[in-house]
């Protein structure tokens, strides 16, 4: 299981939400590119990274700041937040991030990410937010009646390979992951696509629920900024040897 570092970029600064709530953006960090290689240093090959700013203006805002790391650093960075349309994904991709994350476009115009999926294949991730079970869009601002998983069944049939799966109620509260819903996900996709989880990371027994479940990937943020969990630790429990099942 790979361990993805989180960094959220809000008016150009590293920032946590709680429960993704706009109104709550806490700096966490002076640097983003000393955090970045910061998690090179301590063993991290991927970054997740999210442009806060441009999933809610519906367009990228934090471009250069994403494209530095990626350029700057060894890390491979994940990036989502307001890319709505191929030429972004096509721009993002060919400077340099290595996967981008789809999200709103995956509810409101699944035609979009198929076509990305057979441009680009894996590279392409659809991100499924979701409070109470239903998918939510727009920086999480816009809800729906959409199931997550009957989300997850159409994106799979569009050849998504790769999700990232956040529980709201969960994400920047350090309360643990919701080890419920990503089985459920996990069970009604098993062999299909691989899971990111995200939300609720806390300690290094969150790590372990999520390597237990066989999942491809856990995002931490708020719990490396805040202490709970060691990076170093973390990277070293998600290896195969430390599988207990």
């Amino acid at each position: 299981m790979i361990i993805l570092p989180a960094i959220d970029i809000k008016d150009g600064k590293c920032v946590r939400l709680w429960k993704g709530d706009f109104q709550t953006a806490e700096q966490v960090a002076e640097s983003y590119m000393d955090t970045a290689q910061g998690f090179a240093e301590a063993g991290a090959q991927w970054i997740h990274m999210v442009d806060l700013d441009g999933a809610k203006s519906a367009q990228p805002v934090n471009a250069d700041i994403f494209l530095d790391v990626a350029k700057h650093t060894p890390l491979k960075v994940e990036l989502g937040g307001g890319i709505r349309s191929l030429d972004t994904v096509e721009s993002y991709l060919s400077e340099g991030i290595s996967r981008v994350i789809l999200g709103s476009i995956a509810l409101k115009n699944p035609r979009i990410v198929k076509e990305a999926v057979a441009e680009y294949g894996d590279r392409i991730a659809v991100g499924i937010d979701a409070k109470n079970g239903k998918v939510a869009a727009e920086g999480w601002l816009d809800a729906s009646d959409v199931d997550y998983i009957a989300l997850a069944r159409e994106m799979i049939r569009a050849g998504v390979g790769t999700f990232i799966f956040t529980d709201i109620s969960k994400d920047g509260t350090l309360s643990g992951v919701n080890a419920e819903q990503l089985s459920a996900l996990a069970d009604a996709t098993r062999g299909q696509c691989n899971i990111i989880a995200s939300g609720g990371v806390h300690t290094i027994e969150d790590i372990r629920i999520c390597r237990e479940m066989g999942l491809y990937g856990t995002i931490c943020g708020k719990s490396l900024y805040k202490g709970t969990l060691d990076l170093r630790e973390a990277i070293a429990e998600a290896q195969p040897e430390n599988q207990t099942n």
